[in-house]
């Protein structure tokens, strides 16, 4: 992975990389871009909102419920569900689900995968640890570098040392790492091996003076919260 390049975060929909950019990450259903260096986005742990009536119909036992038995959803993104990294098995079941989709970055040209949702054991009213999510992800990260692609961290700052020890994740991907002053805790760990993207609803500085700072990641940008592709309203995009 280029270190300290400028990127885009293309989540939101596909749009040719703006100029100078040398990653781009986009979800799984998209098609890497041309020339660059292409990272993969894929929900590890938690379901896609597009998927959650199959999770629901056909795997049921591998989302978590809550005391009266009713599936337990992200409560900031209420269609994904939280999946049950708490036992072995489980564990074993949700990367063979989620490896299908790692294996289908690979062919489709990607270099890496970040997974999402590392943090899924803080809503999970205690059901979860962070170490039952450390260890589905260091499966996660194996299936990655078996099909030759890096392992990202997504968020989850505090857990940053052990999931480069634990899991075995190369690099990460932060989300308003400069806005919570957490910035450190994964350039400490990954060099300059970070993705960083910030919001302007929470940025409370310029974002010049952000990328001024030594402690923000070279690779950081700004965009808007909802991603959308450039050509859309509300499509905010600047790279530091």
């Amino acid at each position: 992975m280029p270190e300290g390049a400028a990127f885009d975060y293309q989540l939101g929909g596909a749009y040719p990389p703006p100029r100078g950019a040398a990653v781009v990450v986009r979800d799984s259903t998209a098609e890497p871009a041309a020339g660059l260096f292409n990272v993969c986005y894929v929900n590890g742990f938690q379901s896609q909102p597009q998927d959650r009536a199959r999770w629901l119909e056909q795997r049921r036992d591998l989302v978590l419920s809550d005391a009266r038995g009713r599936p337990r959803a992200d409560p900031d993104w209420p269609g994904e569900l939280v999946l049950d990294t708490s036992g072995a098995r489980s564990r074993e079941r949700i990367a063979a689900i989620v490896g299908e989709t790692v294996a289908a970055c690979a062919a489709a040209g990607y270099a890496a995968v970040e997974f999402d949702n590392l943090d899924s054991y803080t809503r999970s009213a205690g059901a979860l640890t962070a170490g039952d999510n450390l260890r589905l992800a260091r499966l996660l990260a194996g299936i990655a570098h078996e099909h030759g692609l890096l392992a990202g961290q997504k968020n989850a700052a505090e857990l940053s040392a052990r999931a480069r020890q634990e899991a075995g994740f190369d690099f990460a991907i932060a989300e308003e790492c400069a806005a919570h002053d957490e910035c450190a805790a994964y350039t400490d760990v990954y060099g300059q091996r970070v993705l960083d993207v910030e919001y302007p609803d929470t940025l409370e500085r310029p974002f010049g003076e952000v990328c001024a700072d030594p402690r923000t990641p070279r690779s950081t940008i700004l965009r808007d919260r909802l991603l959308v592709a450039h050509g859309e309203a509300g499509h905010r995009y600047r790279a530091c």
